[in-house]
């Protein structure tokens, strides 16, 4: 292998002992996972909205938005089931920061066992607030001493048409979301669903394994290079697609940010309220696509906007709550925004 040896990282058993989990957390997590089928299946008729910073980082201001979110998740449970974004990886076209699983402090050479330290105490912090919490499935090899405390995870766009994460959607104990790819085929997308839902045989931690299948593994839409994907004519092309091939749980989640927040090519973390306001006179209008579609995803944090790291030091990068990746909707912004859906 052309690879050079950092240093040996700590078993998965190892990982979990750094920030345990609590009973009643172990509980929750059940919970969640068990109230996000629920919804995705049509028994819950509540709307899923996954929302949070781009990136998990850094610790002290997404624990804030945390706080922010748990007071009102409370608010709106009757009507709006919140997940905590907690992205540790982040998916590079090229090259960058890879998260801070990978790099806990951007300014300092990566350290990979570091950041599995940071990336597990963070996780376990919110979910013994009481909130949910999401990440993406980019490093599928790091997944263990992660997969228990997830209760839903993303197939990227880049990732979907990739076996190894069908696979591992496949296995996953929490539904899936498999996301369009960057050139905008929802028919890839639904392949993946299609062998996330099939059981395959694999190799897991030096064991042959047959996966389960996922029943609840549902397509988000994201997008795509030539602008948004979010209209009706995309949805009934999915449900068609979903009809086609028996879909299990037909769902649709709409990201509200990426190619479909797009002005000119540049992205615009205002526009998120304006897709899901559209989205929601959709499903007004039409019964079948109300059926269909069960919730957004939106990027927010504390502040609005972003800040570009490769232009940052450790002394000028600002640590309140802006994000150094993709730009976020403010929280306070996001807050109107789920208070105006769950009316």
């Amino acid at each position: 292998m052309n690879i050079t040896i950092i240093k040996k990282l700590p078993i998965a058993e190892e990982i979990v002992q750094l920030a345990p989990l609590s009973e009643n957390g172990h509980e929750q997590v059940a919970r969640d996972r068990q109230e996000i089928r629920d919804i995705l299946s049509g028994k819950d008729n509540r709307l899923i909205i996954i929302v949070g910073p781009c990136s998990a980082w850094p610790k002290d201001a997404v624990l804030e938005y945390a706080v922010k979110l748990k007071a009102l998740s409370d608010k709106v449970k009757d009507k709006i089931k919140i997940i905590m974004r907690t992205y540790i990886q982040k998916p590079r076209t090229t090259h960058g920061w890879t998260g801070p699983v990978n790099q806990p402090d951007p300014f300092s050479p990566p350290d990979i066992a570091e950041g599995i330290k940071y990336c597990r105490s963070l996780m376990v912090k919110i979910i013994e607030m009481g909130l949910p919490i999401a990440d993406e499935a980019l490093f599928t090899h790091n997944a263990k001493g992660f997969i228990e405390l997830l209760s839903w995870v993303a197939i990227g766009a880049r990732s979907v048409e990739d076996q190894e994460h069908r696979i591992f959607a496949s296995a996953m104990p929490c539904p899936v979301g498999m996301k369009n790819t960057t050139t905008g085929s929802i028919e890839f997308a639904v392949n993946g669903i299609i062998a996330a839902q099939h059981q395959h045989h694999a190799v897991f931690g030096g064991y042959h394994v047959e996966t389960n299948g996922n029943p609840y593994a549902h397509l988000i839409l994201r997008g795509k290079i030539s602008g948004p994907n979010y209209g009706a004519e995309y949805l009934h092309e999915a449900r068609a697609l979903f009809i086609k091939h028996k879909i299990q749980n037909p769902a649709v989640l709409i990201d509200a940010s990426h190619d479909n927040c797009k002005i000119n090519g540049v992205k615009d973390c205002t526009m998120q309220p304006m897709v899901i306001k559209e989205v929601l006179a959709t499903m007004n209008v039409n019964p079948q696509l109300k059926a269909l579609v069960k919730g957004f995803m939106i990027e927010s944090f504390i502040k609005e906007g972003n800040q570009k790291l490769e232009a940052l030091t450790a002394e000028t990068v600002d640590r309140s709550g802006l994000s150094i990746t993709d730009p976020c909707l403010s929280f306070e912004d996001a807050k109107k925004l789920i208070l105006e859906i769950a009316k």
